[in-house]
């Protein structure tokens, strides 16, 4: 194989003998020839990109350039012609600019830059293309690109379980339902400033009429904040949001349960004698908890109902159905709305729906919940829980103990 300092000099020699398209040419045959990493070698010796000689290598594979020069470019018939029909590889060449795994080639020249359309179109130029950022657009369009932003998907952590628990989970779930016993997910929405604070989003406004807020997020002390608790029915496609005054606690989260079951689920199930909940495995209804699991036997006492319960797996929190299916359209309903008094915030909850039927019922719950109560491992003794042979941390009933 030749070395770079004889291919180098071999270039140096040639190409300025040859125009651009044969130049092309001759440099994708040599990345053929020079076989695995060919194509970086070439490059990287005859200073053209990566782009320009893998079109080149499309072009010699493809087509016959003989019949091509004497034919001309367009096919037989009349009419303007796509960019993208009469520049052979335009298409390609943009998908290889665009593709996620170039990102770590240091031979790519737009690893540090944006890759906006004109961005994408000046190198396609360099390339040999007649291109414009329009042409790159449409095409980025045509192959299904669009503009995007970052996704927070990644929570961290994976357990070897989480995928059976997810069927663990599903399988209960469908038992309740064809039992008709009611199968909720609960969660607490994040706090939200009670005020004329900015809501993130954007609604149609008159001009000049959008509402105008605080420049400063400080906590009013008089309103302080709201913190939403909610209950989502995932049959029925119903929930519960009970908007506490001061601490998420896991008697609050229990008080929420026991306000939807009075205020809706009685009237859905009169019959039924046991309710699944799905829940995070952290927070106010933790896995760990114990005044979560002290506060369900009260509540399992007083329905005298068997309340099975199943947390998700660490790291998939955002699966819990109440955030995508009842939190995501309150906080669309409410976006560029201040949410200046827990008023506000209950009508806006309650006015929250879908074209699936979501229906919600919201109330303030004013009592107070303190923190950081101390169950004794006593107190803990008297719970009669049944922990699941599959991950029993996760997967647990508590009955009446009366």
């Amino acid at each position: 194989m030749q070395s770079e300092k004889v291919l180098k000099e071999k270039y140096s020699l040639l190409l300025p003998h040859l125009d651009e398209k044969s130049a092309r040419l001759y440099l994708a045959s040599e990345s053929i020839s020079l076989g695995r990493g060919g194509i970086s070698k070439t490059a990287k010796i005859s200073g053209f990109s990566r782009v320009t000689l893998t079109a080149g290598i499309k072009e010699l594979r493809e087509g016959d350039i003989t019949k091509t020069k004497e034919k001309g470019i367009r096919k037989a018939g009349g009419g303007r012609k796509k960019a993208v029909d009469k520049e052979v590889g335009l298409a390609e060449a943009v998908l290889e600019l665009v593709k996620p795994y170039t990102a770590g080639d240091p031979m790519n020249t737009l690893l540090w830059t944006s890759r906006s359309t004109r961005n994408l179109a000046g190198e396609l130029k360099k390339a040999g293309f007649n291109v414009s950022y329009n042409v790159v657009n449409r095409i980025l369009s045509a192959e299904g690109f669009s503009l995007q932003g970052n996704k927070k998907v990644d929570e961290g952590g994976f357990h070897e379980d989480r995928n059976a628990q997810f069927e663990f989970i599903n399988n209960v779930a469908i038992d309740f339902v064809a039992s008709k016993d009611p199968v909720i997910s609960v969660d607490c929405k994040k706090k939200e400033l009670v005020g004329n604070y900015k809501n993130s989003g954007q609604e149609w406004y008159a001009k000049g009429d959008a509402p105008e807020v605080k420049v400063y997020d400080f906590v009013d002390k008089g309103l302080g904040k709201a913190v939403p608790y909610g209950v989502y029915d995932t049959e029925y496609n119903q929930g519960w949001v009970s908007i506490g005054v001061n601490h998420d606690t896991a008697k609050f989260a229990v008080s929420s349960i026991r306000n939807w079951w009075y205020e809706m689920g009685v009237e859905l199930y009169p019959n039924s004698k046991r309710l699944f909940i799905t829940a995070d495995g952290g927070g106010s209804n933790s896995s760990r908890s114990r005044l979560w699991k002290t506060e369900l036997q009260l509540l399992s006492n007083e329905l005298n109902m068997e309340i099975v319960v199943s947390h998700f797996p660490p790291g998939t929190s955002k699966w819990n159905k109440i955030e995508h299916k009842m939190f995501s359209y309150i906080s669309m309903n409410w976006r560029a709305k201040p949410l200046v008094s827990l008023e506000v915030i209950v009508k806006l909850i309650a006015g929250t729906t879908t074209s699936k039927g979501l229906k919600i019922k919201s109330k303030i719950d004013t009592s107070f919940y303190e923190k950081g109560i101390k169950i004794t491992d006593q107190e803990l003794s008297k719970i009669n829980i049944k922990q699941n042979d599959f991950h029993g941390e996760w997967n647990y009933s508590i009955t009446p103990n009366l």
